[in-house]
């Protein structure tokens, strides 16, 4: 039977298509496809946010202005313009200009449509990372064999730095129901060093690292010191190709969302479910054994509220 979780995926995939059409040349739509591309900042997707809800009036205000209404600086916004392929804010602003025209030519319905379907658009892209990744696991063979070492390894060390911290928790929790030894590290500098080095002293062979962005210079660091130590790494991010995936050993790159402020990560999700079902299959009796163990435990203590 399917996790609720893989449910949820399933779930998603077959329903795809069937919220804001991808291909609609709205404006905002256009705006959309432009932004949607390079990896911006948390600043940067608040001044990308703004154009495409406030197009109609954004077009024509100054960088001072625009820098005014976001409640950013002045170079934040000359920085976004570049960020997003335009020599500056001027050539950004005549873009701007020229979408805001073509909507008030075509009516102020489509705008409308698309602005209040905004939270749908950012769906609508999860669902197509979800999508890329199924065609990614038409093949599981690297996942059982990235799980079959994990579950080797003891112990077992989770990394997740920074934002990447609630991606290795969960991970971590999940991990510690069928491991006997999860270590998780979630701080930088020596704490992750020292933590690495004892991990593999006790006889560790294997890492978990999470790298989402904005991508940590601590996270390669501390990847690099785990394979300097002689430990193995398998990363789950967002890239194939980067500086932290050249030093992984293995590497599960998945789509991110970006269309709001701050990323959502269902797809990186999903990998990290699909980790933990090969961790299980890879030792089935002592994933009884321990599942059936944490059960009285939380019986007898009263964990959970009764359903």
């Amino acid at each position: 039977m399917p996790s609720p979780q893989q449910a949820r995926a399933q779930a998603s995939a077959i329903t795809s298509g069937k919220s804001v059409p991808r291909t609609q040349a709205a404006p905002a739509s256009q705006l959309r496809a432009l932004f949607d591309g390079p990896q911006l900042s948390p600043g940067q997707r608040r001044i990308a946010q703004y154009l495409i809800e406030n197009l109609a009036e954004a077009a024509f205000l100054s960088v001072t202005e625009l820098a005014d209404r976001v409640g950013v600086s002045q170079p934040s916004v000359t920085r976004f313009a570049g960020a997003v392929g335009f020599s500056g804010y001027p050539a950004l602003r005549e873009r701007l200009q020229s979408l805001a025209l073509a909507g008030l030519a075509g009516g102020p319905g489509p705008v409308e449509e698309d602005r209040g379907n905004e939270l749908q658009a950012a769906v609508d892209a999860e669902i197509e990372n979800l999508e890329n990744l199924r065609r990614d696991l038409a093949d599981p063979e690297r996942v059982i064999s990235v799980g079959r070492a994990l579950s080797r390894s003891a112990p077992l060390t989770v990394l997740g730095l920074r934002i990447s911290v609630s991606l290795a928790e969960y991970f971590a929790y999940a991990a510690r129901r069928i491991h006997p030894d999860v270590r998780l590290v979630t701080h930088g500098g020596s704490v992750a060093y020292d933590a690495l080095l004892q991990s593999r002293e006790a006889g560790g062979t294997w890492v978990l690292a999470f790298s989402m962005p904005r991508h940590a210079q601590e996270t390669l660091t501390a990847v690099r010191v785990a394979r300097g130590a002689g430990l193995k790494v398998a990363l789950v991010t967002d890239l194939a190709l980067g500086p932290v995936a050249d030093e992984a050993d293995v590497t599960f790159a998945t789509g991110t969302g970006s269309r709001l402020v701050f990323d959502s990560y269902a797809a990186p999700g999903i990998v990290c479910a699909a980790l933990l079902q090969a961790m299980t299959d890879a030792d089935p009796e002592r994933t009884q054994a321990r599942l059936e163990e944490y059960e009285q435990v939380a019986d007898q203590h009263q964990f959970f509220l009764k359903d």
